[in-house]
């Protein structure tokens, strides 16, 4: 493997936890072919990539997008750890990257706290503090109050702190998985091991990270003509198809993965339904959401919402694929879970009934069956026929609809060159769509003062 290889396969995977366009995904892709297998890109492939790259930042003359190229990460705990540092004479000067790593900032907050004695999670104010006695028995004698009271809440903070970054983690993590599945998890080895494998799951990855357009014409469905054409080129006897059934376990993928190797990808996804259900149950908890139309109200955290339901969606269909390409279907007669539908925006509903639509036909289906998390608890039953006996009273097809089993039927859409969002409204123009959501138009808030002179 040459180093330019090697250098186009690090950003590929790199951008497996990313939100690059995958116009710019496409461009390494070409240049990765090329350099690992001179000559062997065919004609198909070829053409699909160049209607691609045409659009890519390198060909554009102004090389600018306005859309941040990475998922939302949580705000790091630099500020405390560098406050740490002044405090406790064991932490010490700390690399910027060790604030975003929730295991170092727990190991700091542990050491520190040995300093003054104090136990990791018992940071109650009133309870937990040491005494003027206490201190002197623990050897902190000439620690006054006022500088144990500073190293103990500053200790607190930073729990506090650490708290919030795990609950953002595992928000980003739902995120990813709800549009990737289990791309952002893939080892580079794996990822790594055949070009023409890491080309077409970087693509495709980049494709289904895509974000949500203000439309009811129907969300770009990840897999297009150039997704198809890296698909077809790649090899039966090199390919990475463990790797592969990551983002696409067809299957067709899945009957060229092993056995062991599927019973590891099911006990994967099966974990994140169970973790997935217990963030949906959460969020349900704190809402009052009416299943029958499922339109978002005032106050309600409909982002959140949909990013589990996504992750649930995704899981839930791969989950089942497994089960059918182990011959295992039997699962689902006693085990079936229903889907978790979206909150739908009111201004797209009122949209859709204009356009002369309704309700998605899902939502009685989904209204009727037991809730999710019940159900994975062993709280409410939801076998196979029920769903199939709700289906049929509300006139929706059990199977096509994959209310009962894996969706079949995959077919190539049209590639389409990726869209400037300003809160999920087009726009045509990237510097354009960076005023607009300066000013805040579309976000549903006050418009800002230079709102006034945009117009």
């Amino acid at each position: 493997m040459s180093s330019t290889t090697e250098q186009l396969l690090r950003e590929l995977h790199a951008s497996l936890g990313q939100r690059k366009r995958p116009e710019d995904v496409a461009h390494l892709i070409h240049d990765l072919l090329l350099d690992a297998a001179p000559g062997g890109l065919d004609r198909a492939t070829r053409r699909a990539l160049d209607k691609a790259t045409r659009n890519s930042l390198r060909r554009l003359w102004h090389g600018y997008t306005s859309m941040l190229e990475d998922f939302a990460r949580p705000v790091g705990a630099q500020r405390q750890l560098a406050r740490a540092a002044q405090l406790f004479d064991t932490v010490g000067e700390l690399a910027a990257e060790v604030g975003d790593d929730p295991a170092r900032v727990e190991a700091v907050i542990r050491a520190a706290g040995e300093e003054i004695r104090k136990e990791y999670g018992r940071s109650d104010f009133l309870a937990d503090r040491l005494n003027r006695a206490r201190r002197a028995a623990a050897g902190l004698g000439e620690i006054s109050k006022r500088q144990y009271n500073k190293r103990f809440r500053l200790l607190r903070r930073m729990e506090a702190k650490l708290a919030r970054i795990l609950v953002e983690e595992r928000k980003r993590e739902i995120t990813m998985l709800g549009r990737s599945g289990l791309a952002s998890r893939l080892p580079y080895e794996e990822f790594a091991a055949d070009p023409g494998t890491a080309a077409f799951i970087a693509y495709l990855t980049a494709r289904a990270n895509l974000r949500t357009e203000f439309t009811v014409h129907g969300q770009q469905r990840p897999y297009d003509e150039v997704a198809h054409a890296l698909f077809r080129r790649l090899d039966a006897g090199t390919a990475n198809w463990f790797a592969v059934a990551h983002v696409h376990p067809t299957a067709e993928v899945l009957k060229r993965v092993g056995d062991e190797q599927r019973g590891l990808l099911l006990g994967r996804w099966y974990r994140i339904l169970l973790d997935v259900a217990e963030q949906l149950e959460t969020l349900w908890q704190k809402q009052t959401v009416d299943r029958t139309t499922m339109i978002v109200e005032r106050g309600q955290d409909s982002t959140g919402w949909n990013q589990a339901a996504r992750a649930w969606t995704t899981a839930r269909a791969n989950w089942f694929a497994l089960l059918e390409a182990m011959g295992a279907q039997s699962i689902l007669e006693r085990l079936c879970p229903g889907k978790v539908l979206l909150l739908v925006a009111a201004d797209v509903a009122a949209w859709h009934r204009q356009a002369g639509g309704g309700l998605h036909p899902d939502t009685d289906v989904w209204a009727e069956l037991p809730l999710p998390w019940h159900v994975l608890r062993g709280e409410a039953e939801c076998p196979q026929w029920l769903v199939e006996q709700v289906c049929r009273r509300h006139g929706v097809d059990a199977e096509r609809g994959g209310w009962t089993r894996a969706r079949r039927v995959l077919h190539a859409v049209h590639f389409r060159a990726t869209p400037e969002l300003v809160h999920g409204v087009s726009v045509a123009d990237p510097m354009l769509a960076s005023v607009l959501r300066s000013a805040g138009f579309f976000s549903g808030r006050p418009l800002r003062p230079a709102a006034a002179e945009i117009r």
